[in-house]
């Protein structure tokens, strides 16, 4: 999986279109997480020539050999049509306050729109020119050849650093990327390469990996390709309790797949003393934050009708005893209703064992950044995935799309 870097590409004087993230939530025209823009600003400033750390601003090439970054990104579900609601407008006024210099807007990301807004670019000397929302062509979720070839026309060079839309085969990352010459990996995605195919290639052992989460139905593929790569795979959320239901145990009223237990029952065969399940768990009659709760046992007979919806102290104990000897670690899901405390403690506490792990960890999963990120250790955890359904894929052994179409080094 060794791909092509931007660092690979003479960038001087030449078009780069970067493929970005920039699905951000966004409410009355206010950004309120930019978490995906400042993922996104090192691969831009290399582009335009600043590099990390300096106190200066000098373009690659010198000012006449500058490149000019032309950023695409898609925003929501616009159904293939424009929809002011999905305009990428505003994250092209907060790009620039984050870049420090002007970043043009184009109201198109083809056509007549998309180059005078390139050109507005070259004569501002800002350089950078944001693309408006590629879903509002139907031709971009189609993975259309001509639209790719629309985009085409603005750039000389293609450069991937949305790693998150990349398990999906878009124009953007699939069909445009293809019709380019070396297209390459941005600093996000090679990061996220790195750190996600190399626990899955050549991890340091013992290698542990933490699913949490509602459904198994979402992640049996990455449990079933885990397997035989971990030393121990913990489960936790509401998807431990098909697995439970599977072997007989009273759940109550705990959300489970019923359409599930065959494949369950099938883990658990193939898996033996690698697949740890909960010991205890706490359960509540209705799930709200002013609802009584009680921890007990698994197995239980006194839940009743009541609900699961965390995991117990005996379990984070027996968990972080798991992690205390990893050297890799993979987390991907929380560990009961991390969104309605008390029910978050679970989730809080195994977050802070993943961060006291003597080793590479790797989480992902919006639920399992939010942990990291509340329990005030992320900037302990080794790489946090940007992409929640392209890991999902990635560590189910699947091949991305916007991967397999970057060129290898």
């Amino acid at each position: 999986m060794a791909k092509l870097s931007i660092k690979d590409l003479d960038l001087a004087g030449k078009r780069v279109f970067i493929r970005v993230d920039f699905n951000v939530p966004i409410r009355n025209g206010a950004i309120t997480d930019d978490t995906r823009i400042r993922a996104s600003l090192p691969t831009i400033r290399y582009a335009l020539g600043e590099e990390a750390g300096s106190p200066t601003r000098q373009p690659r090439g010198g000012a006449h050999g500058a490149a000019l970054v032309v950023l695409a990104s898609h925003l929501g579900r616009p159904k293939g049509k424009p929809n002011p609601e999905f305009t990428l407008r505003p994250v092209a006024d907060h790009l620039s306050k984050l870049l420090g210099r002007p970043v043009a807007f184009a109201a198109d990301c083809i056509g007549a729109p998309a180059r005078q807004a390139a050109d507005e670019a070259r004569k501002s000397s800002g350089n950078v020119v944001l693309l408006e929302n590629l879903r509002f062509h139907p031709e971009e979720e189609k993975n259309d050849a001509n639209f790719a070839a629309q985009l085409a026309e603005l750039a000389d060079l293609y450069v991937n650093d949305a790693f998150g839309s990349s398990h999906r085969a878009h124009a953007s990352v699939d069909a445009l990327p293809r019709r380019m010459d070396r297209p390459a990996a941005g600093f996000l995605m090679e990061n996220e390469i790195k750190y996600l195919m190399g626990a899955l290639a050549s991890p340091a052992r013992p290698f542990v990996a933490i699913l949490g989460g509602a459904k198994v139905s979402d992640k049996i593929e990455v449990i079933e390709n885990l397997i035989g790569r971990v030393d121990a795979l913990a489960i936790g959320g509401a998807m431990a309790y098909t697995f439970l239901k599977s072997r007989g145990v009273a759940i109550g009223r705990s959300l489970v797949e019923d359409d599930k237990l065959d494949a369950a029952r099938q883990i658990f065969a193939h898996a033996g003393v690698k697949l740890r399940l909960p010991v205890d768990h706490v359960v509540t009659p209705k799930i709200e934050p002013q609802a009584s709760y009680a921890t007990l046992p698994i197995p239980d007979p006194a839940i009743g009708d009541r609900i699961g919806v965390d995991i117990g102290p005996a379990t984070v104990h027996d968990y972080t005893e798991v992690l205390r000897s990893a050297k890799t670690v993979v987390w991907n899901g929380p560990m009961g209703v991390f969104e309605v405390p008390p029910f978050d403690a679970g989730t809080s506490a195994i977050a802070r064992a993943v961060a006291d792990v003597k080793g590479t960890t790797i989480v992902g999963g919006g639920d399992s950044v939010s942990a990291v990120t509340h329990a005030g250790v992320a900037d302990r955890i080794t790489h946090i995935s940007t992409g929640g359904g392209a890991s999902l894929e990635l560590l189910g052994g699947r091949t991305l799309p916007g991967v397999s179409a970057l060129a290898d080094k």
